[in-house]
């Protein structure tokens, strides 16, 4: 199990250091704000949604590891799918940590974003990992209010 677990830290170290789809698309039509108060998260996510399907994403703002980690590993997932399959799999994500605590068990659909089952024994950083999966699903949505952890 340890090796286990040093692999998911693995995983999530090279997202936070080496974060994919940190930009802004050409094409983003959809945009989605959101802030974590307590850990000074802050995050943009853009979309290119076109005929129903996300032609491209990316992601801006700062934060801490967890939360650069999971916008990375969310772009990677989501760029190419349809917004509906995108919303499913941030309700699936949002299960993954605040679900029935074997929930990653169960989750194949996940793939890598599995790794951010160990953050539901911190609580606290729940919150940084799901911040960009709740601006994701404003961003699909097209509203243009500011997520923030604390609603």
């Amino acid at each position: 199990m340890s090796d286990l677990r040093d692999l998911y830290q693995e995983v999530i170290i090279d997202h936070a250091k080496h974060p994919r789809n940190f930009r802004k698309p050409e094409g983003a039509n959809r945009t989605a704000e959101g802030v974590n108060p307590l850990c000074g998260d802050k995050v943009t996510i853009y979309l290119d949604v076109d005929g129903g399907t996300v032609k491209d994403i990316g992601f801006q703002g700062s934060g801490c590891a967890i939360s650069t980690a999971s916008a990375s590993m969310m772009t990677e997932a989501v760029k190419s799918m349809s917004v509906d399959e995108a919303r499913r799999l941030a309700e699936r994500f949002h299960e993954l940590l605040t679900g029935v605590p074997d929930a990653a068990a169960g989750a194949p659909e996940l793939g890598k974003l599995a790794v951010f089952a160990g953050v539901r024994e911190f609580p606290v950083r729940v919150k940084c990992a799901t911040l960009v999966w709740h601006s994701l699903r404003a961003a699909l949505a097209d509203d243009h209010h500011v997520v923030t952890t604390e609603e």
